[in-house]
């Protein structure tokens, strides 16, 4: 419900309006100041991506592990291994 509200109000301003709005921040915070904030904001989004990039390499390597781990722990009879083990059984 919120969320439409939100999107009514951004909806209406028009780019006259966002430019009123963006000169009364600069007034109020300064140039040096919103630069500072963009930048970090620039900084914050870059570190997510990397992190979001090495936790998908770290989950296929993972699996490539687990894949390698389950093929050694079934290995492949041998068809003389086959048949000692059906002599041992009778």
């Amino acid at each position: 419900m919120q969320q439409r509200g939100m999107r009514v109000i951004f909806s209406s301003l028009g780019a006259t309006e966002l430019l009123i709005i963006l000169g009364i921040i600069v007034v109020l915070f300064g140039a040096g100041k919103i630069s500072g904030i963009g930048g970090a904001l620039g900084k914050s989004i870059r570190e997510f991506r990397q992190e979001k990039d090495s936790l998908t390499e770290d989950t296929s390597d993972t699996k490539k592990v687990s894949q390698a781990s389950s093929d050694e722990e079934k290995p492949a009879l041998k068809s003389s291994e086959v048949e000692s083990t059906e002599k041992a059984e009778k």
